[in-house]
């Protein structure tokens, strides 16, 4: 099993990108990530919001069509629940659980993204922390044959310690952009602090096409959280 880091270097444009999983020393950890090629998608920041985090523009003026890359990537539902998705779809599924559905009835009233040729995928994961244990879930809207909506979920009821599951939006840069193919891939998580995951993880993204980082250490036992976000700009 290969390291978020090894399994990252060296691959140009994985897109964006969501980690969720159990360190070494049992803290449960999120990493987020989103890259660009165009000006329009690297005009971006991370900034803290309610517990979450936004996009935002870096320069407004050099801001073109924010329909797709401007949106709250991770949202806290509750003292339990966080919420961490690559587009709107956060919203739809923090609505539903606000109204007692599930994660899988807000993504099945979704799809992916409207911009062919690449039909870039929404990926979407939660993550509930409570009594000492965690668990997750993954998932991946994607274009099927003749464009239909493939929706597929991962469940991780009881991840092991040291290990997590990634997801990315692309397998790598291309024309049209290669869809993530198969399941979410196991990576091992070792016993490095945030501070050092989150710089060992920046530098494993292509230093062209990073954008922006969020990670997130959640103790089990206290709820406390250690989060951090690194920015090309700003």
């Amino acid at each position: 099993m290969k390291t978020l880091f090894e399994l990252l270097t060296g691959n140009p444009y994985p897109g964006r990108g969501i980690m969720l999983g159990r360190t070494a020393d049992g803290k449960a950890l999120i990493a987020y990530f989103i890259m660009g090629r165009s000006v329009n998608s690297q005009n971006r920041v991370f900034t803290l919001k309610d517990g979450g985090i936004i996009t935002e523009a870096f320069d407004p003026s050099k801001m073109v069509d924010p329909s797709l890359i401007i949106y709250a990537p991770v949202r806290v539902f509750d003292a339990e629940t966080t919420i961490v998705t690559n587009g709107d779809q956060t919203d739809t599924i923090f609505d539903a659980l606000a109204a007692g559905k599930t994660f899988g009835d807000a993504l099945r009233t979704r799809t992916y993204e409207p911009d062919p040729p690449n039909f870039t995928p929404r990926i979407s994961g939660l993550l509930r922390v409570k009594n000492g244990r965690m668990a997750y879930r993954l998932s991946i809207l994607k274009s099927g044959t003749n464009e239909s909506a493939l929706r597929c979920f991962y469940e991780y009821p009881e991840p092991q310690p040291g290990e997590g599951r990634f997801i990315s939006t692309y397998v790598t840069d291309g024309n049209p952009l290669p869809s993530f193919a198969g399941e979410p891939t196991p990576v091992s998580l070792g016993g490095e602090d945030i501070d050092a995951f989150t710089a060992s993880l920046w530098e494993a993204l292509d230093a062209d096409n990073r954008v922006s980082l969020f990670t997130r250490e959640i103790d089990l036992q206290t709820g406390e959280t250690q989060t951090r976000i690194m920015n090309k700009h700003g």
